[in-house]
């Protein structure tokens, strides 16, 4: 398998990483962070400039046919900058989604909104008491004269506060747990009946809970088949798992890079505490973890459209174990090789290790991937 970039995916990287090292800092990080949107607007727009949002999208749709690894390219840069835009949601799990399931009108009508950055979406898939299991669905969808009536609740909605639109699962039939019956929506955000919870997390990102009652949609809202849009739900979110891994390793790189640089700066006994040998026995388990990592990103990239469904689920939950463990291990490392100052608010390292910890928690963490893997065998 030949993991080389080719001239087209090294002038994404090169593009992508020039943005991140020149014009998102880490004080313009948490200055977006804290702001009434959590984002920057004029952001969005370089991200439509660039081309970043149209990657997922077909050229028929205005979009640059880009794929899985053209999305690792992009989000291991965004892991770095710990980029707060609502990307994820809108230009990967959203555009997938569209474009596998929507009908002609529905791909021709959001396909180049999304492209050209005039409308975000946001996947309303988790429920209360699901926890990670996208067919543990309660809300429902209940045939009308003119279309359907959604009643429910969504949890952890990322990127719900700035969507324009809600890409909702909802059960059409069969019991709570059942793979079969499950339907996605089309939803207006600013419909009547739609309360959107925006709230921030730990990690400096934005989510969303989402709450519907006697909310009416036209037979246009439906996306895809009815009943029967669990496999492709779990496509798209396995495609979000995919940019999140890579998104992972961008952000173990840069603590690794920040651990490095004070391990050779700060002195003790007269000499950088990098020169001591049990601190570069920690330092170099970090730089383990993160190959392991890159490598498992990098697998999750080349395998997550494939044909063979189990094969996908196997390699992706394979990949967030991974990521999500070694994670886990380098921001614990990082915190502990900066002594008191990994503690403090003005670094950055605590940020990469909350991103970590959040990265882990989305779509299921470690130790749910690690069952679901073996579900597989």
């Amino acid at each position: 398998m030949d993991f080389n970039y080719s001239e087209e995916q090294q002038m994404l990287a090169d593009t992508v990483g020039r943005f991140i090292d020149k014009d998102y800092g880490f004080e313009r990080r948490r200055e977006l962070s804290r702001s009434a949107a959590g984002f920057s607007e004029d952001n969005w727009k370089l991200f439509a400039e660039l081309g970043l949002l149209a990657l997922n999208v077909s050229e028929e749709f205005g979009g640059m046919g880009g794929g899985a690894v053209e999305t690792l390219i992009v989000m291991e840069a965004f892991g770095r900058g710990l980029v707060v835009e609502p990307y994820l949601p809108t230009a990967v799990v959203a555009a997938g989604l569209i474009g596998a399931a929507g009908s002609a009108a529905q791909k021709d009508a959001l396909l180049g909104a999304i492209a050209e950055g005039s409308r975000r979406f946001a996947l309303a898939a988790l429920e209360p008491q699901g926890r990670f299991d996208l067919c543990e669905v309660a809300t429902t969808a209940t045939a009308s004269a003119d279309g359907f009536i959604l009643n429910g609740r969504k949890s952890v909605v990322q990127g719900g506060g700035s969507a324009a639109s809600l890409i909702v699962s909802a059960r059409t039939a069969g019991g709570s747990s059942d793979k079969q019956g499950i339907s996605l929506f089309l939803v207006d955000a600013a419909a009547p009946g739609v309360t959107v919870g925006d709230f921030p997390t730990i990690d400096g990102m934005r989510a969303a809970e989402v709450t519907m009652h006697d909310v009416a949609v036209g037979a246009d809202a439906l996306l895809g088949s009815l009943g029967g849009s669990y496999e492709v739900l779990e496509a798209a979110v396995d495609r979000g798992i995919a940019a999140l891994c890579a998104e992972a390793v961008g952000a173990m790189s840069r603590l690794i890079d920040a651990t490095a640089e004070y391990l050779r700066t700060r002195k003790q006994f007269g000499k950088p505490i990098g020169s001591f040998q049990a601190l570069q026995h920690r330092a170099a388990d970090m730089l383990v973890a993160l190959e392991q990592s890159r490598s498992a990103a990098l697998m999750a990239a080349a395998k997550v459209d494939a044909d063979d469904a189990a094969e996908r689920r196997a390699v992706v939950s394979a990949a967030k174990a991974i990521v999500g463990r070694a994670g886990r291990s380098v921001g614990q490392a990082a915190v502990q090789l900066h002594g008191g100052m990994g503690m403090t608010d003005e670094l950055a390292v605590g940020y990469y290790f909350k991103r970590l910890t959040c990265i882990d928690m989305t779509w299921g963490n470690s130790e749910h991937h690690i069952e679901r893997y073996a579900e597989q065998l």
